[in-house]
């Protein structure tokens, strides 16, 4: 479901049927925006100028040019976390592709529906092994559902409805179609129609009553993905909640929350093992909605993998394919649970607004009393964030997306993508200084596409969560080790960096100056950056 963006519409002058006269690649543009794709990340090479040519002729799809493919992928996960269907992108052979994956990783652990449109050399150039050839298909599985090229144009129409089909498959897929330049170029019959997809797939009976039971036992708690964090599936959570004293527990990086005044509220995992374990102390049942079981992202010395406390048993009510809105729902109508549930009220946390020197809680405590309502928020501060996460819980309303499959990078083409897909809604992005340098490249396209969205750069000029893990896992630090985890000699200057791609920007040291820049910056239409030293 479409929760921001635009209708679907058929191609302007064109019928489903399609036209004659097509070649493979205006068949694909065809298919794509009858299939309800709407926007088209793009960083193209020569094998897809047919494709590029052929966006000319359908209005509906929008092509916004991305200057790293990472940007590109990072901004559809963000677009499809929003809008609840996939963007395209379109990226340039194995290397161009290869470019992307790390943020096609986060979009793949986030469930986000992508379609990637991959350009190859022509077949009967492939033999031929010329500089940029490379195995496109092993690239893509690495991080796709599903994958497919086609050997003839005509078969790309079809092949392109089945993408879209796959991509929307619950939760969420990525699917890659390899488009060889000589399929795009030849003559093709005509796009196909757009193909039916799946909803989730219905909860049990069975699982809906042992979640019954075992919160009627007590010392239950929620873990909490996807539906189950937003609208009518948040609402039933907090109902649970209500009647039964159960816990409602997010992921520690999860997808997309709604959070704020108004919104039930959810506790986060921790991060680490220790703290994850003691956290869950006393849990004996976690029910598991749109989830697994908790892991530790990395193996430390002495320190389990797993972290459902030894005495508590895992339960699952909803796998993430599966409707964990409707089980939410069956349960609490079991449970009698028809009482509204408790939400956060409207208490933003008390915020300095002197000229005492600027620090991550500082930041998190004015962002939360000058927050506007229905504000998407991404998060990729990490170290500068997560201990300052419960101070926006009586904030006003927003979406809040984080880091899902720990690939660093994703935080500023997340925002752009938010951007595209929810026009009219403030975005402030909360972003590490060190994860910012990645792929920077995004804020030039915030400028292209006046985007209204707001980079707070967190300045600590350190990858200050890569110095923690090096204490975690009992290495030690010395001064080279100190050197590749340090931003100094030189420092960056985020200011000049924005005012180079078209990007306002301000530094900011105190309490005062941030909250006059934030305030003025949320109040602003377009994008614009602030350079927080910490």
């Amino acid at each position: 479901m479409d929760t921001c963006g635009p209708g679907n519409h058929f191609p302007a002058g064109r019928e489903a049927a399609g036209a004659p006269g097509l070649n493979g690649a205006e068949s694909l543009v065809h298919t794509l925006a009858a299939s309800g794709v709407e926007v088209c990340f793009a960083n193209p090479g020569t094998s897809e100028m047919h494709f590029v040519s052929a966006l000319d002729q359908v209005a509906e799809l929008r092509p916004i040019l991305s200057l790293f493919e990472g940007v590109a992928t990072g901004a559809a996960d963000g677009y499809a976390r929003m809008a609840g269907k996939p963007a395209a992108t379109l990226l340039h052979l194995g290397p161009g592709l290869g470019n992307g994956l790390a943020n096609l990783h986060n979009a793949r652990k986030a469930g986000s529906p992508v379609v990637n449109v991959v350009g190859n050399h022509a077949t009967v150039h492939q033999r031929f092994d010329a500089p940029l050839t490379s195995d496109v298909e092993a690239f893509a599985r690495t991080v796709s559902h599903w994958v497919a090229a086609p050997r003839a144009a005509r078969d790309v129409g079809a092949l392109a409805a089945r993408a879209v089909q796959a991509a929307r498959s619950a939760p969420g897929q990525i699917a890659t179609l390899i488009l060889p330049a000589d399929t795009a170029w030849n003559a093709a019959e005509r796009p196909s129609p757009a193909l039916a997809v799946a909803g989730p797939a219905p909860v049990g009976e069975e699982a809906v009553a042992q979640s019954v039971a075992a919160l009627r036992r007590g010392h239950a708690a929620l873990l909490l993905r996807g539906a189950a964090l937003r609208g009518r599936g948040l609402r039933a959570a907090g109902r649970i909640a209500a009647a039964t004293g159960a816990r409602l527990i997010s992921d520690t990086f999860t997808p997309r929350i709604e959070r704020g005044a108004g919104r039930v509220v959810v506790e986060r995992l921790p991060y680490r093992p220790e703290p994850t374990l003691a956290f869950l102390g006393g849990v004996e049942t976690l029910i598991l909605v749109g989830t697994q079981a908790p892991v530790a992202f990395f193996a430390y010395p002495g320190l389990p993998s797993e972290l459902t406390p030894p005495d508590c048993t895992p339960l699952v009510l909803a796998q993430p394919h599966e409707d964990a809105t409707s089980a939410l729902e069956a349960v609490a109508e079991a449970l009698g649970a028809k009482g509204a549930p408790a939400v956060a009220p409207y208490r933003p946390a008390s915020a300095p607004m002197d000229e005492s020197p600027l620090t991550s809680e500082a930041i998190m405590r004015i962002v939360g009393r000058l927050l506007p309502e229905q504000t998407i928020v991404s998060d990729e501060v990490l170290t500068g964030g997560f201990p300052n996460y419960p101070l926006l819980e009586t904030s006003a309303p927003c979406d809040y997306l984080q880091l899902t499959g720990g690939a660093i990078g994703d935080g500023i083409p997340l925002a752009t993508g938010a951007a595209v897909a929810c026009p009219g809604r403030r975005v402030v992005s909360l972003q590490g200084d060190g994860s910012a340098m990645y792929t920077l490249q995004a804020l030039w396209t915030q400028a292209r596409e006046k985007l209204d969205i707001t980079t707070v750069i967190y300045a600590n000029r350190s990858y200050a969560v890569l110095r923690e893990e090096l204490d975690k896992v009992g290495a030690r630090e010395g001064a080279k080790a100190f050197s590749v985890l340090d931003l100094h000699d030189p420092s960056l200057d985020w200011v000049h960096l924005a005012r180079g791609m078209g990007v306002e920007a301000v530094r900011v040291e105190t309490c005062r100056s941030f909250a006059d820049a934030f305030r003025t910056a949320v109040g602003t239409r377009g994008p614009f950056l602030i350079e927080a030293l910490v």
